[in-house]
């Protein structure tokens, strides 16, 4: 029988990295942040509560919304996040829903969804795998992939649960503080469990 398996980790953690070689080796991972840039595209589902919730000039001149600007708002304001997520979380799960039906009947799912456990969808796999890093890489990484400042890298990552609490939470665990290939060496190893299930 296949399994849903969630897939989560904090910002900065190396969990595209993960699903990248899922992907690679031919599962199905349903990424909740590619849902959530398909609600918010330009003229996106999402994008009338969210200029209703924010302004028009949260969105720029090319009728785009300015992320940088959103992401200023959210990452400073508890309040203001979860107005977002009110509007941007239903309409994620809707089209995950849809294409997690459609997937399971063909093999094994990963749904990878930064704030799983935040909001109780691990609740809805067989399986929750965390990638996780220790607080002074993910600070690093994310300030060089992010090109931000220390403080605004932390504000990030405290506006999320903390990844040795969701490690304690979840039924496996990928330590991603080394190198990319002892990454992939962990995950073989997870996938041949998985398998053998």
């Amino acid at each position: 029988m296949y399994k849903i398996i969630g897939l989560t980790g904090g910002i900065a953690s190396g969990k595209t990295t993960v699903s990248d070689y899922l992907k690679e080796r031919g599962y199905t991972v349903l990424d909740a942040d590619a849902y959530s840039r398909k609600t918010t595209a330009k003229n996106g589902p999402a994008i009338p509560a969210i200029i209703e919730a924010f302004g028009k000039d949260i969105i720029d001149n090319n009728g785009e919304l300015d992320r940088k600007k959103l992401g200023s708002i959210i990452f400073n304001d508890a309040g203001k996040r979860r107005e977002l997520n009110e509007i941007v979380h239903p309409l994620i799960r809707e089209m995950m829903n849809a294409d997690e039906q459609k997937f399971i009947k063909e093999g094994h799912v990963f749904l990878d969804i930064p704030l799983l456990f935040e909001n109780g969808l691990d609740e809805r796999c067989d399986l929750v795998v965390t990638v996780f890093v220790d607080r002074d890489t993910q600070v690093k990484r994310l300030i060089k992939r992010n090109d931000l400042t220390a403080g605004e890298a932390e504000a990030r990552i405290n506006s999320q649960m903390p990844l040795t609490e969701k490690v304690q939470k979840s039924d496996c665990h990928l330590d991603n503080n080394g190198t990319v290939e002892e990454l992939y060496e962990q995950l073989d190893r997870f996938t041949e469990e998985l398998e053998s299930l």
